[in-house]
């Protein structure tokens, strides 16, 4: 994946810092006797400071977790049911005795990268965090492809709905977080799930896009063959014709381009380290009713020097 200069597609932050700056000295220019120079100083100071509040923050501070005597926070293997197989998983449980919010982390293809210093962080903020391998990866049961991944996500947050007491889960705020093929899988389960509003969507393979010119099995074993785009991974139980048959048969239920409607009303982060989703983020944003955002960082595709900056982001989103 190819790098590209750091960009905010729908409102950077030195447009937010100015948007607020108008807002609090007009109100605040009305209300008072202070004369324009003065104005002019305030407005510059404030600019100064919501700039910088705005800008995403690469620091973070961390501290050890106090443990709660009776619910201590801690982590716990899970086999979770999915269409007749097991996923293997775990959860790592929030301090304290009350159900918690909970983020879903979606893997990628094959799953090298699984984010789990942003669950450390998250869990460290009072949020439960699930992980899991989709069927057929990384040794849970069943057979690997892009729709049961899908069913996969459903499936999971049926599972904490069915135990939610045990494992103090707060159904009503469960967000996804998806990376790689884990955010096209994120846009996805979101349609099917009407009690999850939010999504984070990073470094989003639009698999049908990747493949929407491609219309002949040797076209399809080609490009599925090559490193760059993908290949054969002994941790995914499925042979890669098997895998990628259904993207060429269907391209409109692959191509997240048309998916912008079913996803007006849910809140998505889609963030990227190059600008292939552009036509995507458009078609996202022009259908969305409730909050959308879009920008590409300077960085690579597991985004290696801008681990903090991205917690940060998670953070801010699940917060919101």
């Amino acid at each position: 994946m190819r790098s590209c200069p750091a960009d905010s597609y729908i409102i950077p932050a030195q447009q937010q810092a100015v948007n607020l700056v108008r807002y609090l000295t007009t109100d605040i220019f009305q209300r008072t006797s202070m004369n324009k120079i003065s104005i002019g100083f305030f407005f510059t100071f404030i600019l100064f400071i919501s700039t910088n509040t705005f800008a995403q923050s690469d620091s973070i501070v961390l501290r050890d977790i106090a443990w709660d005597k009776t619910s201590p926070a801690g982590s716990t293997e899970l086999f979770i049911p999915s269409a007749n197989s097991l996923l293997a998983g775990f959860i790592y449980s929030a301090n304290g005795i009350q159900k918690h919010p909970t983020l879903l982390l979606l893997h990628g293809y094959p799953g090298n990268e699984r984010n789990l210093d942003i669950a450390q962080v998250v869990r460290a903020h009072g949020w439960n965090v699930i992980y899991f391998d989709y069927r057929g990866s990384w040794g849970s049961e069943g057979k690997f492809s892009f729709k049961n991944c899908v069913e996969d996500i459903v499936n999971v947050v049926s599972f904490c709905e069915k135990y939610q007491d045990s494992l103090k889960i707060d159904t009503s705020n469960i967000v996804l977080f998806g990376h790689s093929m884990g955010g096209w899988i994120c846009l996805k389960a979101l349609q099917q799930l009407p009690t999850i509003k939010k999504g984070f969507a990073l470094s989003t393979w639009n698999i049908g896009d990747e493949y929407k010119n491609v219309s002949t099995e040797k076209e399809m074993l080609q490009l599925a063959n090559d490193p760059n785009t993908g290949g054969k991974y002994f941790v995914l139980n499925t042979s890669l014709k098997e895998l990628f048959t259904p993207v060429i048969q269907n391209h409109t239920y692959f191509n997240l381009v048309n998916d912008g409607k079913s996803l007006a009303g849910k809140q998505i982060i889609m963030l990227d380290e190059h600008y292939g989703n552009k036509q995507l983020a458009e078609t996202i944003k022009d259908a969305n009713k409730t909050y959308f955002d879009y920008e590409v960082w300077q960085t690579d595709h597991p985004f290696t020097n801008k681990r903090v900056s991205l917690i940060n982001k998670v953070l801010e989103f699940l917060e919101r």
